[in-house]
């Protein structure tokens, strides 16, 4: 066996505190990342024959503008999708709002709410709640057509499926009828 010229280098052989120092810096990294995440992405209907609006109709609740009832803990909640149109028949529009809380890893369950206001005064404030975030469901569409409200839902055939990976698909229509918001699409008709 040759002998090295060279004496051997401290750094060559790894040892616990090396593990630690690379463990610690990786967490680091990790943890800065979670940090700096991008905006919340929403998604905006376009105006089209689906949301009709004279130049005289006043102007959507804007989302951005009320506080959900949904508890989010130490991250806040966003609007992840929204559509407009007039759901009662007053000529004013209404806005739905598709909200979650705004978490770093999984896939928070949405809310749905329907967010009116009145002429007198400009804050919006929420009507009715079609789909609570304790149903954990989540909405990969929604759009308002001819005065009803249309979504495409995604949810859990049972708590043993994981939460990023839904296997049940549900269209779902509401409609203002008496003075309330009836679901004409039975809750019970799925497809995995």
């Amino acid at each position: 066996m040759q002998q090295s010229a060279v004496p051997e280098l401290a750094h060559t052989h790894t040892r616990p505190i090396h593990w630690l120092a690379t463990a610690t810096a990786v967490a680091g990294v990790v943890a800065f990342s979670s940090v700096l995440q991008p905006g919340a992405a929403t998604a905006a209907q376009a105006a089209g024959p689906e949301t009709k609006h004279t130049a005289t109709a006043a102007t959507p609740p804007d989302p951005a503008r009320i506080d959900f009832p949904i508890e989010c803990g130490p991250v806040k909640a966003v609007v992840v999708k929204k559509a407009t149109g007039d759901l009662d028949g007053d000529g004013s529009p209404e806005t739905v709002a598709v909200v979650h809380c705004d978490s770093p890893m999984g896939t928070p369950p949405d809310g749905v709410y329907v967010l009116t206001h009145t002429k007198e005064t400009a804050a919006p404030r929420v009507v009715a709640t079609l789909v609570a975030p304790k149903d954990s469901i989540t909405v990969s569409d929604i759009a308002v057509r001819d005065g009803a409200i249309e979504a495409q839902l995604l949810g859990y055939s049972s708590t043993d499926v994981p939460r990023c990976c839904p296997d049940v698909k549900d269209s779902a229509k509401w409609q203002w009828q008496n003075g309330s918001f009836a679901r004409s699409t039975p809750a019970g008709a799925h497809s995995v």
